[in-house]
C-alpha cells in the first residue's frame, strides 16, 4: 500500500448538468457548429454565432437552463439577431 496517494474527492460541475439532446431537437444546429469548427480548423472564434444559436435553442426546448448572454460569454452579441 502506498499511504502518499492523495484521495480524489470527485466534485459536481460548478452549473450541475444538463439533459442529453436525445430527440436530436437542436441536432442541425450542433452540426453547424461541428462543421464550421472543421473548416475553420477548429477555431472557435470563427464559430461564435453557430454557438449561440445551438446554445439558444438548447434553451428555448430547456434542454439547458435559461442563462444570460454574458454569463456565457456572448455579452458583445446580445443585440446581434439570430441567423438560423
Amino acid at each position: 500500500m502506498n499511504y502518499n496517494k492523495k484521495l480524489f474527492i470527485p466534485v459536481p460541475p460548478e452549473k450541475g448538468s444538463f439533459p442529453l439532446d436525445h430527440e436530436g431537437e437542436c441536432k442541425e444546429l450542433m452540426l453547424k457548429y461541428m462543421k464550421c469548427l472543421h473548416q475553420g480548423e477548429n477555431t472557435n472564434s470563427q464559430c461564435r454565432q453557430a454557438a449561440k444559436d445551438y446554445l439558444e435553442c438548447r434553451m428555448d426546448r430547456q434542454l439547458m437552463a435559461r442563462e444570460e448572454w454574458s454569463k456565457l460569454g456572448y455579452g458583445d452579441m446580445e443585440a446581434e439577431p439570430s441567423k438560423k
